[in-house]
């Protein structure tokens, strides 16, 4: 796909963010990886590339564009349940001084990912195991939870993970999310009248 269709097509996501120069051209390398391995492999049930830039490159940025508003510039993140990466590798390329870490406990969405990584050249780590297996102590600026299984136990597992006052973000269709906190931020996604996105200050 074009770099300018790319660009079209992620208009309404990224609104005024700074956009870094390589950003449509890496998500362009990105979608092709993806279409690849998501003919042998079920990464994504979207096939439409239009509809993977869209949904899910989209969203992502979006997502990484309301972060960036509330936390510091060197900021860690946490994609839990990444799968093929969404949303933490566009906001790792969207913001590249970001410390991004994809958790994916399934081996050929890791190996995906730890291929995408490679290919994009980004400092991103891959944790290819459970959250609940990392280091007690470890925690992380935000957690990002989107299409996760059973979001209701992965958020209570996601809180364990979040430094104090950083940010539990997560993409649900409830409104408000019945997991959300009185004082959760509820965004919605541009062009999806059904889905919303929850950032709740812990």
């Amino acid at each position: 796909m074009p770099e300018s269709r790319i660009a079209e097509l992620l208009t309404p996501y990224l609104g005024d963010a700074a956009v870094p120069p390589a950003l449509f051209a890496q998500l362009g390398a990105y979608l092709d990886l993806l279409l690849r391995w998501n003919a042998r492999t079920n990464l994504t049930a979207i096939r439409d590339p239009e509809g993977i830039v869209c949904r899910h490159f989209g969203e992502g940025l979006f997502c990484g564009r309301e972060i960036n508003k509330r936390l510091r510039a060197d900021a860690s993140v946490l994609d839990f349940g990444s799968g093929a990466g969404f949303p933490g590798l566009p906001i790792q390329l969207l913001l590249p001084e970001f410390r991004v870490t994809l958790a994916e406990s399934q081996g050929k969405k890791a190996s995906f990912l730890r291929e995408a990584v490679r290919t994009l050249n980004l400092p991103t780590e891959v944790w290819a195991e459970r959250v609940e297996l990392m280091p007690p102590d470890r925690r992380f600026d935000a957690v990002t939870l989107r299409a996760v299984d059973n979001m209701e136990l992965a958020l209570e597992t996601a809180r364990e993970r979040i430094a104090p006052g950083g940010l539990l973000v997560s993409f649900t269709s409830y409104n408000p999310p019945v997991t959300a906190s009185p004082t959760a931020e509820s965004i919605p996604l541009p062009g999806a009248s059904h889905s919303i996105l929850t950032l709740d200050r812990l």
